[in-house]
């Protein structure tokens, strides 16, 4: 199952699969990545997402060789961006990718600080729709401003729509990454996807085990691509701290569940 538990108690993945040149070529159908932590890369016939990519700079440390390198990432048309936090918004990437990059999207105060860094990040509100190429994007509600409670992030207010999640609807099928949230009313009553990308952390500003296991049942027949799982060497952090085999006693159909390692392609 491409899981193993480390000396510290931790759910981690058994290795990566490097990603290389090839990963970015015109292809038939469309291949899912889950790049490690809460990133993924997307292939739809050629058309390459990225969203969330953090593959350098990030402040803690790592249980994982990363699957790429920004310098080796040859081509990426959309790169999306979910939320503000250094996890999932990497400036080190952004900017070493930025030459191969042709477009940003992202939320509205996202973009501003991406812009406000020499960065063309287009904003967008919660419910709009754009194109990447062949793949439809619909942003989608998140709930996570969890920064309005600790007072050395209160130079700002935090508000729901700084956080989203991304609906894409590519040529071979619907991909959804509901993205770092709370359980939400709205997230339980989507068109079923044919892949999730989900975060299933049992913390209070995530979506947490039981709110997981909910929203798996409600798309019974979605493939399931654990993310923001085995990365992040923080035993004692519940948002990085998932264990897959939990979640495929919890879920029904879970033969369906597909835990990759990073790097690895699963093709729809």
């Amino acid at each position: 199952m491409n899981v193993k538990v480390n000396e510290k108690g931790q759910a981690i993945p058994t290795g990566t699969e490097l990603i290389t040149e090839a990963a970015f070529d015109r292809i038939e159908g469309t291949e899912v990545r889950w790049l490690s932590g809460g990133a993924a890369m997307i292939n739809s016939r050629g058309t390459i997402i990225m969203i969330d990519p953090v593959l350098e700079g990030f402040d803690m440390p790592l249980t994982y060789e990363p699957p790429i390198a920004p310098e080796e990432v040859k081509r990426i048309d959309g790169f999306l961006v979910t939320h503000i936090d250094n996890d999932h918004f990497s400036k080190p990437t952004i900017h070493d990718t930025a030459s191969v990059t042709k477009e940003y999207h992202t939320t509205q105060y996202v973009a501003e600080v991406m812009r406000e860094d020499g960065i063309d990040g287009v904003g967008h509100d919660i419910g709009d729709e754009f194109d990447v190429e062949n793949i439809h994007v619909k942003l989608t509600p998140a709930w996570h401003n969890w920064q309005n409670e600790h007072q050395k992030w209160q130079y700002r207010e935090w508000k729901r729509e700084d956080y989203c999640g991304f609906y894409m609807d590519t040529p071979d099928g619907k991909i959804w990454m509901p993205g770092d949230s709370k359980l939400l009313d709205e997230q339980l009553a989507y068109e079923e996807p044919e892949v999730i990308l989900l975060d299933f952390s049992d913390n209070e500003w995530h979506i947490t085990f039981d709110g997981a296991v909910k929203l798996c049942n409600a798309y019974p027949n979605a493939t399931l691509i654990p993310i923001h799982w085995g990365s992040v060497d923080a035993p004692d952090w519940s948002t990085f701290n998932g264990n897959p085999m939990d979640l495929e006693k919890a879920i029904v159909n879970p033969q369906r569940l597909k835990v990759l390692v990073p790097g690895e392609a699963y093709p729809l």
